[in-house]
């Protein structure tokens, strides 16, 4: 698996894994997701099958100075701050049929550490109950009840610090 930065004609695909990865009510639009690849494409990290070229997963964020997630995050790229202290991942996605060889926790370790190569403080997201052990695994804690309410359904929200 090689992980990578994601290329510009790129977008289409993962908007396609988005697709198959959620449900429609929690999946990014594909028209959303276009416009994000395209507005800020430093935040997404790609996993690539390296024998057959194609792409098994991403994770994805933007930066911003604020503290908490809010919904409009996953629908307005140009929210993004360059120089924002924190990262706010809008979503790790890998195709069911790579899940459980490492790939995930290979995409969150990559985006961790570009996120402290760009002297940010804190990367948050947002998960479901289940997945809270998962990310935990990863550096995250769990600071409860997040203020999203993305696709209908409640979130717990988590953070990773990431200062030297």
């Amino acid at each position: 698996m090689r992980i990578r930065l994601i290329r510009p004609d790129e977008a289409e695909r993962v908007a396609e894994i988005e697709r198959v990865c959620f449900p429609p009510n929690e999946a990014c639009a594909h028209d959303d997701m276009i416009r994000r690849v395209a507005a800020i494409p430093r935040m997404f990290t790609v996993a690539e099958d390296e024998t057959t070229g194609k792409l098994v997963g991403f994770i994805n964020g933007l930066a911003t100075n604020e503290t908490s997630f809010r919904d409009e995050f996953f629908t307005d790229p140009s929210l993004n701050e360059a120089d924002g202290k924190q990262v706010m991942i809008l979503g790790l996605d890998v195709l069911p049929e790579y899940r459980h060889q490492g790939i995930a926790s290979s995409l969150m370790s990559a985006f961790l550490q570009q996120a402290k190569s760009e002297g940010r403080d804190f990367v948050l997201l947002t998960c479901h109950e289940a997945k809270i052990g998962m990310y935990e695994h990863m550096g995250f804690k769990e600071l409860g009840l997040s203020n999203s309410v993305w696709g209908g359904v409640p979130w717990r929200e988590m953070i990773c610090d990431v200062r030297d």
